[in-house]
C-alpha cells in the first residue's frame, strides 16, 4: 500500500467523523420542526405538497396507521415502476427505441428499487430508456431512501416519547426527508460529479469509429443525477451496466472518493441526529463508535487479504476485476463501504475479490446491514441488536432489561428476534433451493465453493437490500428474478413491520428514571457487548454457509487450486 492510499482512507474517516455532527444537527432541526437553513426557501414547497396530497402535517398516527401508509405507498411504487418498464417502447425519452422489459425482469427491478435494494439483472444502457431511468428509477431512489429515514424517525419517537400511541406522520417524514435532505445534497453531488466528467445529457447514443476501423455505440444519458442519489440514498445500482467502474459513471479518483464518501454521509449523520432526538448525544456517538469499529475491522481484513499473494495467481496481488484508475485500495475501500451501507454500487467486480475479502463483503451484509447501513435502515437495524443486547445483559444481572428508560419486555424481544430471523430464513432457504435445482445452477459461472458463494451472495444481497453482486451469476432468469424479488420484499418489509411495532409499543410506555442499578448503554462495556452480539448472531447463523463458500475456497487457493 502506498502513502496516497493510506491518506485517502484516513481522510475518508476524518471527513465522515467530522461531518457527522454537522449534518446530524441539521437533520435534527429538520425533523423536529425547528428553524433551519433551507426552511425559508423551501417551506412553500412543503406546504404545497401537503395541500396537493390533502395531508394534515399536524395530525400524527399510531404505528399501525403509519405502517399502512408506508405499505400502500410502496405498493403503488412497485405497480407504477412495473408498468412503465413494460410500456417503455411507447413512452417518451427513448431515443434508442428500447423495447419493453420482460415481465419477470420488470417485477424484479420494480421490487428492487422500491425496497432500496437496486439489484440489477439487466444492463442499464441496453435495457432502460431515459424515461424509466428518470421517472421510475431515480424517483424511487429518493423515496425508498426517504422511507428508511421515516422508519427510524418513528422508532426514535417511540423511544423518546411516553404514554402515547402516536409515532408521527409518515407523509410528513417522507416529504421532509426528500425535500430538505436528499434533494439538496443530490443536486450538490450531481454538480460535482458532472464537473469530474460524469455524463448528464439527453442525447441519442453516439456512434464512433475506432482506430481499428470498427464502429462502436457509446451510451449517453442523464447519469450524474441518478448516480448522486444512488450513493447518497445508499441505493446502489448503475446507470450503466459496469456501474461505478464505468468511466462515464466514475471517471476519476476524485469522483470515486466522492461516491464512497456520499454512501456513508447520511447513515453516519443519522446516529448524531438520533442522539439529539433521544436527549443524549452520547447514545448517538456510542452507536457511531460500534459502527466504526466494525467498519475498520472489515476494511483491515479485506485490505490485508487483497494485498496478500497467492500461488493460484502466480503470487501476485489481486488486480483481476479492478480498475487500474483506482487500484487495490480504492477498490477495496469501495467494496467494504458499499456492503456496509446497504448500497449496491460497485467499482470493482466482487466476483474477483480474494475469498476472504469476498467473505468480508458477505459478512457486512449478513450481520443485518447495520455497519452504518442503508439510509435509516442501518440505524433501525442497530436498534434491533441493541434490544437483544440489553435483553441479554438483563438476563446476566437479573434485572428487567431497559433502554433509555423504557422497559424491554417480551413483545419487543419477540419483534426483534422476528426482524432478525426473517432475513436469515429467506437467505438460507432460497440459497438451498437454488443450489439443488437445475434452475439455480444453470446461471453459474464458476464451479465448486466459488459457485456456491455466487448464489449465497445473491440472496444475502437481496435480503439485506444491498443490491451488489458477485457478478459471476446470470440472475436474469425467471427463477432468479422471482425468488430474488420475493427475498427483497421479505428483507425490507419483514424488518420494517416488526420495527414499527416495537416503536408503537415503546411509545405507550412510561420512562423510568435512571438509578444506580441501571445498565448504562453509552459506555465501552456496552459497546463491547453490542459488537459481540452482532458478530455472534451473524457468525452462528451463517458460519456453515460461509464455510462451504469462501473459507473452503481460501484453503484450496492456498494449495494452488482456483475456480
Amino acid at each position: 500500500m502506498e502513502a496516497a492510499d493510506l491518506v485517502q482512507i484516513v481522510l475518508f474517516i476524518a471527513l465522515i467523523t467530522g461531518l457527522t455532527p454537522v449534518l446530524g444537527l441539521y437533520m435534527f432541526k429538520v425533523f423536529t420542526g425547528k428553524p433551519h437553513i433551507l426552511l425559508a426557501g423551501f417551506a412553500w414547497m412543503e406546504k404545497s405538497v401537503y395541500r396537493f396530497t390533502r395531508v394534515d402535517p399536524d395530525e400524527e398516527t399510531s404505528w399501525k396507521e403509519y405502517t399502512f401508509g408506508l405499505l400502500v405507498f410502496n405498493l403503488i411504487g412497485i405497480l407504477f415502476l412495473f408498468l412503465i418498464q413494460i410500456c417503455q417502447l411507447w413512452l417518451p425519452l427513448n431515443p434508442a427505441k428500447l423495447p419493453g422489459v420482460t415481465w419477470h425482469s420488470a417485477f424484479n427491478t420494480a421490487v428492487s428499487f422500491v425496497t432500496n435494494t437496486n439489484w440489477q439483472g439487466y444492463a442499464g444502457e441496453t435495457t432502460m430508456s431515459y424515461f424509466v431511468q428518470l421517472i421510475g428509477l431515480t424517483v424511487q431512489n429518493f423515496v425508498s431512501a426517504a422511507t428508511g429515514i421515516a422508519v427510524i424517525l418513528a422508532v426514535v419517537r417511540g423511544i423518546s416519547r411516553k404514554t402515547t400511541h402516536k409515532i408521527g406522520n409518515f407523509w410528513v417524514d417522507l416529504t421532509r426527508s426528500t425535500l430538505y435532505v436528499l434533494l439538496p445534497l443530490s443536486v450538490l453531488l450531481a454538480v460535482l460529479l458532472a464537473g469530474q466528467g460524469v455524463v448528464q445529457n439527453f442525447k441519442s447514443y453516439e456512434t464512433i469509429h475506432t482506430l481499428q476501423g470498427q464502429t462502436q455505440v457509446i451510451p449517453m444519458g442523464p447519469a450524474a443525477s441518478q448516480i448522486a442519489i444512488k450513493q447518497l440514498g445508499t441505493n446502489g445500482g448503475g446507470f450503466f451496466n459496469a456501474n461505478s467502474a464505468h468511466p462515464f459513471e466514475n471517471p476519476t479518483p476524485f469522483s470515486n472518493f466522492l461516491q464512497i464518501f456520499a454512501i456513508f454521509l447520511i447513515p453516519a449523520s443519522l446516529t448524531y441526529m438520533y442522539g439529539k432526538m433521544v436527549g443524549s448525544a452520547r447514545q448517538g456517538w456510542t452507536i457511531f463508535t460500534v459502527m466504526m469499529i466494525l467498519f475498520l475491522a472489515g476494511l483491515s481484513v479485506s485490505l490485508l487479504t487483497e494485498y496478500s499473494t497467492n500461488p493460484a495467481f502466480g503470487n501476485l496481488h489481486f488486480m483481476e476485476g479492478k480498475e487500474t484508475r483506482f487500484g487495490i485500495s480504492g477498490s477495496v475501500l469501495f467494496s467494504v463501504v458499499t456492503t456496509d451501507a446497504s448500497c449496491g454500487a460497485v467499482n470493482a467486480m466482487h466476483d474477483s475479490l480474494s475469498p476472504l475479502s469476498g467473505m468480508i463483503a458477505m459478512i457486512n451484509i449478513l450481520v443485518g446491514e447495520v455497519i452504518f447501513g442503508g439510509v435509516g435502515a442501518g440505524l433501525y437495524g442497530m436498534i434491533v441488536f441493541i434490544i437483544l443486547t440489553v435483553f441479554i445483559a438483563g438476563l446476566m444481572v437479573g434485572r428487567t432489561p431497559e433502554y433509555l428508560g423504557k422497559k424491554i419486555e417480551a413483545f419487543e424481544v419477540r419483534m426483534a428476534i422476528t426482524a432478525n430471523l426473517v432475513t436469515s430464513f429467506a437467505i438460507l432457504v432460497f440459497t438451498a433451493w437454488a443450489v439443488v435445482s437445475s434452475y439455480g445452477l444453470a446461471g453459474l459461472n464458476n464451479a465448486g465453493p466459488h459457485g456456491f458463494s455466487e448464489i449465497f451472495y445473491a440472496y444475502a444481497s437481496a435480503a439485506g437490500n444491498n443490491g451488489s453482486a458477485f457478478a459471476g451469476l446470470n440472475a436474469n432468469t425467471i427463477f432468479y428474478n422471482l425468488t430474488l424479488g420475493v427475498t427483497m420484499l421479505i428483507g425490507r418489509f419483514g424488518v420494517i413491520i416488526p420495527v414499527l411495532a416495537i416503536a408503537g409499543s415503546l411509545a405507550r410506555k412510561n420512562i423510568t428514571p435512571p438509578s444506580s442499578g441501571t445498565f448504562r448503554t453509552d459506555n465501552w462495556l456496552f459497546i463491547t457487548l453490542l459488537v459481540g452480539v452482532i458478530l455472534i448472531i451473524g457468525g452462528l447463523t451463517y458460519f456453515p454457509a460461509l464455510s462451504f463458500g469462501p473459507v473452503v475456497e481460501h484453503l484450496l487457493m492456498k494449495a494452488g487450486v482456483a475456480f
